[in-house]
């Protein structure tokens, strides 16, 4: 019963963070506060009310249009707030109701995040990596890496390892996913940031053969790739060790 009420819980305030995500994305990514001025319609300038503001509910209640003038609303805001939920809700399985838990969180709200300004604007904003990088270099003093210098290796080589990837390609490569892997290094380790690298680049790459077969995409019209970074970064997180256990042992 009490695994249930904090399940329960974890969902409820994944759900709220969800919304906040999706407004620290967007108006990051646009250059403006995240304080002020108030949630509001793009379209009629319509300052929501608190009814408006709830995740998930509000859009059903109304339909996925404004209150006020009627335009539609984008399903990016309910599916981030769902999404944020569900990452929420099992983070616990992943690192129990330990000190660790605070790691998956704050790398779940990178990841949502993230994904939210990069499939807005293809932009990952300073703001944010600027605020995740010193939280997580302080938390990695107190919730260090086995060894604990794996942390701080990570977010080097993974900041290295994309700035060479970046100058190979001419630009190929965004200043955001650059400073990005940075972070992610500090969640991740050297193995878990290795294999973010090689799993978002697979994902990447299928996610456009199928737009290309589908010709909804050109070929040299780019994608947004922190998504799949962020994709990539979760499954290290949590198989980092078994898939180079799997890996290791198709060499032997």
């Amino acid at each position: 019963m009490l695994n249930l009420l904090l399940y329960s819980y974890l969902f409820i305030i994944g759900l709220v963070f969800g919304s906040f995500f999706n407004v620290v994305g967007i108006r990051t990514a646009d250059g403006e506060s995240i304080a002020a001025p108030r949630s509001h319609c793009p379209r009629c300038n319509h300052y929501l009310t608190a009814s408006e503001l709830i995740p998930v509910v509000s859009y059903l209640l109304q339909n996925g249009r404004c209150k006020n003038c009627g335009s539609p609303i984008s399903i990016r805001y309910p599916l981030f707030e769902l999404l944020t939920a569900c990452l929420f809700t099992i983070s616990p399985m992943v690192a129990g109701w330990s000190k660790d838990l605070l790691v998956v969180l704050l790398l779940v709200s990178l990841v949502v995040i993230v994904t939210v300004s990069d499939t807005y604007k293809m932009l990952i904003p300073n703001r944010v990596l600027l605020f995740f990088f010193p939280v997580m270099v302080i938390v990695r003093l107190f919730i260090p890496t086995t060894p604990w210098w794996d942390a701080y290796a990570g977010a080097l080589l993974g900041f290295a390892l994309l700035l060479l990837i970046a100058v190979a390609s001419k630009g190929g490569m965004g200043g955001g996913d650059i400073k990005l892997f940075a972070v992610l290094g500090l969640f991740l380790g050297i193995k878990g940031t290795v294999l973010t690298l090689v799993l978002a680049a697979i994902l990447g790459l299928l996610y456009a053969l199928v737009l290309l077969a589908a010709k909804k995409l050109n070929r040299k019209e780019p994608i947004p790739f922190g998504p799949f970074i962020g994709a990539a970064a979760l499954i290290s997180y949590v198989y980092s060790e078994s898939i180079w256990a799997s890996y290791l042992n198709l060499l032997t």
